[in-house]
């Protein structure tokens, strides 16, 4: 059990002990870059200055895998990032966020058995 922000050992524990590649890792996180709910899925880069991304890619080695990104906004003044990922998004914004979450879910059986594309071409061209 451990906090988001320090997830990276975890994952890497799993990681090895079941021998899974990092192209078969996928991480689901919340992204500032995306309006509130957008959902996209890619294959690596950088961390973004996403604390839980950044512990992840130090302890896999890499940023290698494959990300869930469920767009909550961006207050707009980099200072007010850190009070802004801490509270409760607004009713709106919120019913937002579970719309791409269940977007996502909607293509889990395409997520799962790899067929990314198919998933991606889909969640990418969905309005938010």
């Amino acid at each position: 059990m451990t906090f988001m922000n320090r997830s990276g050992q975890a994952v890497a524990a799993l990681t090895r002990f079941y021998k899974i590649a990092l192209g078969q890792v996928l991480v689901v996180h919340d992204d500032l870059d995306l309006p509130p709910g957008a959902v996209r899925l890619k294959q690596g880069g950088g961390h973004g200055g996403h604390n839980g991304l950044r512990d992840l890619m130090s302890h896999l080695a890499g940023g290698d895998f494959y990300r869930l990104r469920i767009g909550i906004g961006h207050p707009g003044h980099r200072d007010d990032v850190v009070d802004y990922v801490l509270h409760k998004p607004s009713v709106d914004e919120r019913g937002q966020i579970e719309a791409a979450i269940e977007a996502a879910l909607d293509h889990r059986d395409d997520i799962a058995s790899g067929n990314f594309q198919r998933a991606m071409n889909t969640l990418h061209g969905r309005k938010h």
